[in-house]
């Protein structure tokens, strides 16, 4: 074990180092350094992005630019992070790169490292002396009022976002806001290797932050504004990258057999396997064997290998088996405290244990996605990814840990090697190698568009075709819909990080019959709700209940086949809170929804009078022979698809099972029209939205619609609401006398009586 290791201290004075740097900045960080000191001398405030490929350096090309253009200049810097890893990174970069020549001008600065972790600062134990805080979101955003003493005074302020793609959280926009409203010019560096995450959105947030970029020395606004970037391709060609290497082993595990709704729809939206299933994963003994032998097989090529896990238990099960197999490995884990494992883990362990795989004392280093960003691991040639993921952002992290090159200190060529299991099709785990374009550089859509979509659409129908297959519910009315208009128009992607810190991915399909009531729900969510724009990210469970039933009410009123599902909405609010802004909308017109139809497929069978026998044989060559398999991604499983088949051969061969068109005549003219608007909904939809439209005109005046609570005028629907006031008289009035428009100040007030 090495003896060098000396752990960051939470706050400090760095003396200058006598000399100078002899780590030498590559060509493409050299390159960055100039782009930041055009925008620096040009401009006295700016909101850029350094985007620098995994491995790329970007800490230690962003920290020595900043003590040569801040520290030296008596000008502060405020610098945010989201883990306590990256925070120490940052301070051991300027401290160890503080070299006389990068700092001439100062005989020290002060640094002060803040975070929830024990070994470091608080918020109140900032001084205004402090030159540099590296501070965790989450410390100063419930501590704003903090940074007052500290930023008074200040003309000038350097504040730098590290793993900026994290930065369209709410709680980030806070402390930049509430930076920039004591401080005349702030400098807004945003540090990332991903600038954008997979939904479009992402790049529109991220474009609202970052407004500045620089083209052919000036500044240019539009897009996302990057100051500087350079390509994996780039780097790999200049051998300060390697070349990735995929090797893939199929393992004999079956894990996709027996998996429900829920597992499904945690595992594709959150990338969290359920705790029973990665359970079975980390106690499977030919798995662990096979990834241990694997590496003792190829010890010579593979060289020092990090190992990416399920949980922490399949961590310690392998380290184990590594150790017995003469192979020198540890694992480190985000700080644990006997979490059923009966271990401890500290931080402190954790940067003891990195640093004997830094010192080549350990060959591989165990973890559980703890070092996937920001960490630097010279010399780790091979990734074992021995979790699957759906997320391309964190495979291409994963990836990028072995990607230093050889002019970097590196290798050559990067392994990385995939354990792959049978998940039977049923979820869209990203391959490693699908992460690279043509040209070398990662990309965030992989190929494959098609087939992935398909297989998140498969996973949001598997409830609706199980429970026509079950019988034990009534889906008749389902079922008569024509199938084509079953298939989804398209979907609302977004990603947001949800209560426990994790990156959630959540997908919205929307249907024919849903159409229009999303498009109503996402215009009115700006003034929807005070809680939605306030500057809490998470709101309570009871606050948001109340909205869901509020946007039921509003929007999702009526009957829709294919229904609307309540979880959906909630998800859209959730993002709508942490990130103040809609989600984007994605057609789905890259599909071909013919080959989807089996109404089609069933008016063939049916045309021709096949017998059971060419019938069955029709639709096996459809379900095996496909070249796409695209019926397979959408049904999922065989069963689903003959069901389906056998539905629409039945509204051909006796319509009168599916003939809903008597169901309302109970329902006469004056019974309807005494019914509540929301009541009226379930019977007539149309009739209800005519009326409903109808009380609108009769609301609208010159300049919007006024309100009848308070008489103001408003410019758009979208700020007001229809509501029914229950006749007095026990039904006298109809209800299209008995309507009323208002604003949602005098609804909520209404509501409250």
């Amino acid at each position: 074990m090495s003896q060098d290791f000396v752990e960051t201290k939470a706050s400090g004075d760095v003396a200058p180092i006598s000399g100078t740097n002899p780590r030498h900045p590559y060509e493409h960080q050299r390159a960055a350094m100039k782009a930041m000191d055009s925008i620096d001398k040009k401009y006295s405030n700016y909101n850029t992005l350094v985007v620098l490929p995994t491995g790329g350096g970007k800490t230690y090309t962003a920290s020595t630019w900043l003590l040569r253009n801040a520290l030296d200049k008596g000008k502060k810097i405020l610098w945010l992070a989201h883990r306590q890893m990256l925070l120490e990174q940052a301070a051991e970069s300027f401290r160890k790169f503080a070299f006389s020549t990068e700092i001439p001008h100062i005989s020290s600065f002060h640094y002060r490292i803040i975070s929830g972790a024990p070994s470091h600062d608080r918020t109140s134990d900032i001084e205004p002396t402090d030159n540099i805080l590296i501070i965790s979101k989450d410390s100063i955003e419930r501590n704003l009022e903090r940074l007052d003493e500290w930023l008074k005074d200040e003309n000038e302020l350097f504040l730098v976002v590290d793993e900026a793609h994290h930065s369209t959280a709410k709680r980030y926009r806070n402390i930049i806001t509430y930076v920039k409203e004591r401080v005349k010019n702030v400098k807004l560096l945003g540090l990332t290797a991903t600038p954008f995450r997979t939904a479009e959105s992402e790049q529109g947030l991220l474009a609202k932050i970052y407004t500045d970029g620089m083209k052919n020395g000036e500044l240019v606004k539009g897009d996302v504004g990057i100051v500087y970037q350079v390509g994996l391709k780039e780097l790999i060609n200049r051998r300060i990258l390697s070349a990735p290497k995929f090797v893939p082993y199929y393992t004999d595990e079956e894990y996709g057999i027996d998996l429900g709704l829920k597992a499904l729809e945690k595992i594709q939206h959150s990338d969290i396997l359920p705790e029973d299933l990665a359970r079975k994963i980390a106690a499977s003994t030919p798995r662990n064997k096979l990834i241990v032998s694997k590496y003792k097989e190829n010890a010579k090529e593979y060289g020092k290998t990090i190992v990416f896990t399920v949980s922490i238990d399949h961590a310690i099960a392998l380290t184990k088996l590594f150790n017995n197999a003469g192979i020198k490995a540890e694992y480190v884990v985000s700080s644990i405290k006997d979490m059923g494992t009966g271990v401890t883990i500290s931080q402190k362990e954790n940067e003891r244990k990195i640093e004997a795989y830094r010192n080549s004392d350990v060959q591989v280093l165990v973890n559980v996605n703890i070092l996937t960003e920001g960490v630097d691991l010279p010399q780790t040639k091979t990734v074992f990814l021995a979790r699957p993921t759906v997320s391309t952002v964190l495979m291409t992290q994963m990836v990028g840990r072995a990607l230093r090159g050889e002019v970097a200190g590196g290798t050559s060529i990067a392994y990385i090697v995939s354990f792959i299991d049978n998940w039977n099709d049923k979820i869209a785990w990203v391959n490693p190698d699908t992460i690279f374009n043509g040209t070398g550089d990662f990309v965030d859509d992989p190929p494959g568009q098609q087939q992935r979509t398909l297989r998140m659409i498969s996973i949001a129908k598997i409830e609706e075709f199980a429970s026509i297959v079950s019988d034990q519910t009534d889906t008749t009315k389902l079922e008569a819909v024509p199938f084509v208009q079953r298939i989804p128009l398209g979907m609302y992607a977004f990603q947001y990080i949800n209560e426990e810190g994790i990156d959630f991915s959540y997908q919205v399909m929307v249907y024919d019959s849903t159409k229009a009531a999303y498009e109503q729900f996402m215009q009115a969510l700006p003034t929807l709700s005070d809680d939605l724009n306030s500057s809490e990210e998470y709101l309570p469970k009871k606050v948001m209940d109340k909205l869901v039933e509020q946007c039921k009410k509003q929007f999702f009123s009526g009957e829709m086949i294919p229904p609307y599902d309540e979880r959906d909405v909630l998800h859209i609010l959730k993002y709508y809170a942490q990130k103040g802004e809609c989600p984007n909308f994605y057609t789905f017109d890259h599909i071909d929804k013919n080959k989807l139809d089996v109404a089609k497929i069933a008016r063939k069978i049916f045309d021709e009078d096949m017998r059971r026998s060419e019938q069955n044989n029709y639709l096996n060559s459809l379900w095996e022979e496909s070249d796409d398999n695209i019926l397979r991604l959408f049904f999922g499983k065989k069963l689903y698809f003959l069901k389906m088949v056998d539905i629409e051969l039945t509204k051909l061969s006796d319509p009168d099972v599916y003939d809903f068109t008597s169901d309302n005549v109970k329902y006469d003219k004056k019974y309807v029209n005494r019914l509540s608007l929301y009541d009226m909904a379930q019977v007539n939809p149309q009739l209800a939205n005519e009326l409903r439209e109808g009380a609108f005109e009769k609301a609208k005046v010159n300049g919007g619609y006024k309100c009848a609570g308070c008489g103001k005028v408003f410019p758009d629907k979208q700020y007001l609401q229809v509501d029914h006031i229950k006749a007095l008289n026990n039904g006298g009035l109809t209800v299209a006398e008995n309507l009323q428009i208002l604003c949602r100040s005098c609804n909520s007030r209404k509501s409250d009586k």
